[in-house]
């Protein structure tokens, strides 16, 4: 018997290669399908962001429109707040758009906000304040005291809980205060106008860490 040439012999290898690589390949896949396996899953996962929202009583009319105003008179108004909000935060009010006079009414009307519980824009009776009354400021100091969110008042400022519907009240209360202004100081004040607006603003509270 001949022994194979070594053409052949060459051909032999060459063949088994492939043979030997599909057999190589099905063992590491029986051995990657022998492995035990098992998961868990949590679905659903999302994220939607909360709001706030403030509302009040005054149906677009300002709490407070005095005409023929004399000195030493005084007015009170409540308003209610409404927050439907559903995160927590904080409420504060300040002033803005103040409207100057060329005579400084503004410097001689002074007001105080507090917070409390009873009343309704149209009527105060029932009010009572939650902790002591703030001191009364002239409408030119509130508006450089007071004039954004973050100089707002804090005595006064509300915390909200993020239940929709809840509601607060605040008192305002005006005085036209001359007791230091002489008879032509007095009267150079005739005629004159001034205005501010009352903001009241919240703000979420931040994430805790």
């Amino acid at each position: 018997m001949r022994n194979p040439s070594a053409r052949t012999t060459k051909i032999v290898g060459f063949a088994a290669a492939p043979v030997a690589i599909l057999l190589a390949g099905a063992m590491v896949w029986q051995a990657s399908n022998a492995a035990f396996t098992a998961t868990t899953r949590n679905s659903g996962n999302s994220w939607a962001t909360g709001q706030v929202a403030l509302t009040d009583d005054d149906k677009g009319t300002a709490a407070f429109t005095v005409d023929k105003l004399v000195p030493g008179q005084s007015g009170t108004k409540c308003i209610v707040v409404t927050s439907n909000s559903t995160v927590p935060g904080e409420v504060r009010s300040y002033v803005q758009n103040l409207a100057t006079s060329a005579v400084g009414l503004e410097e001689h009307i002074k007001l105080k906000v507090e917070r409390g519980t009873g009343g309704t824009f149209d009527d105060c009776a029932g009010f009572t304040p939650i902790g002591s009354a703030p001191e009364a400021y002239s409408l030119k100091e509130l508006a450089t005291a007071n004039q954004d969110y973050a100089t707002g008042g804090t005595a006064t400022a509300w915390e909200t809980t993020g239940t929709v519907g809840e509601t607060t009240v605040y008192r305002g209360t005006w005085t036209f205060d001359a007791a230091e202004l002489s008879q032509s100081q007095l009267d150079a004040l005739q005629g004159a106008q001034t205005s501010i607006d009352l903001v009241w603003e919240l703000q979420s509270d931040a994430p805790a860490n």
